[in-house]
């Protein structure tokens, strides 16, 4: 699903989206549930995509729906893997999720990869702005690009009202309803969360 001239939501990721953009360097944001790797490149080759011009993974949150085909992305790409540095540890298998979380993708820790990079404060890899969002998790992140924010799990569209992350999945509820207030200091026309269809604002 093509979102704008430089933005496409994949359509093998319906569920828990993921997204091609096309800035300086092919970017990828997030890798979704559990299985779709192997549709996620069946789906970049169909698009005409060499996966080797995919220089960057760029991980929203720990989430297994987040995660699940990184590892297989990584290999297949070479692409640098990014992720907050509050959610590395979670991602890498160094610690238990939180709550009822820590029962949920045991099975794919051993697939999980070790190399990945902290993002930096206030950090754009290339044209797209990284934004510290915590609540879902400790380390959730949204993106800016253009005019388009990818909000991850901060919101989801539900059947066609936007409204926060239910708060049974959430760290920290409170925090993350700040976080959401604090996205009004960023201009973007799209919403593209990653469970729903992407909206105008």
């Amino acid at each position: 699903m093509k979102i704008t001239e430089n933005v496409l939501m994949l359509d093998s990721t319906r569920g828990s989206n993921c997204f091609i953009v096309f800035d300086k360097e092919l970017t990828l944001i997030d890798t979704g549930l559990p299985f779709m790797g192997k549709s996620i490149i069946k789906e970049l080759k169909t698009l005409g995509i060499k996966l080797t011009d995919i220089k960057h993974i760029l991980l929203t949150h720990h989430d297994v729906d987040h995660i699940s085909n990184v590892k297989l992305l990584k290999e297949q790409t070479r692409a640098k893997v990014w992720a907050h540095i509050e959610d590395i540890p979670f991602i890498i298998g160094e610690k238990d999720r939180p709550g009822f979380k820590k029962f949920i993708g045991k099975t794919i820790s051993r697939r999980i990869i070790k190399d990945i990079e902290p993002y930096g404060e206030n950090m754009k890899i290339g044209n797209i702005q990284i934004i510290h969002t915590p609540g879902h998790t400790p380390g959730h992140v949204c993106m800016v690009f253009e005019d388009v924010l990818f909000a991850g799990d901060l919101v989801k569209n539900k059947n066609g009202n936007i409204i926060p992350y239910p708060n049974l999945w959430n760290w920290d509820s409170e925090k993350m309803m700040k976080s959401i207030k604090e996205l009004n200091n960023f201009k973007y026309e799209w919403i593209c969360m990653s469970h729903g269809t992407p909206c105008i604002k």
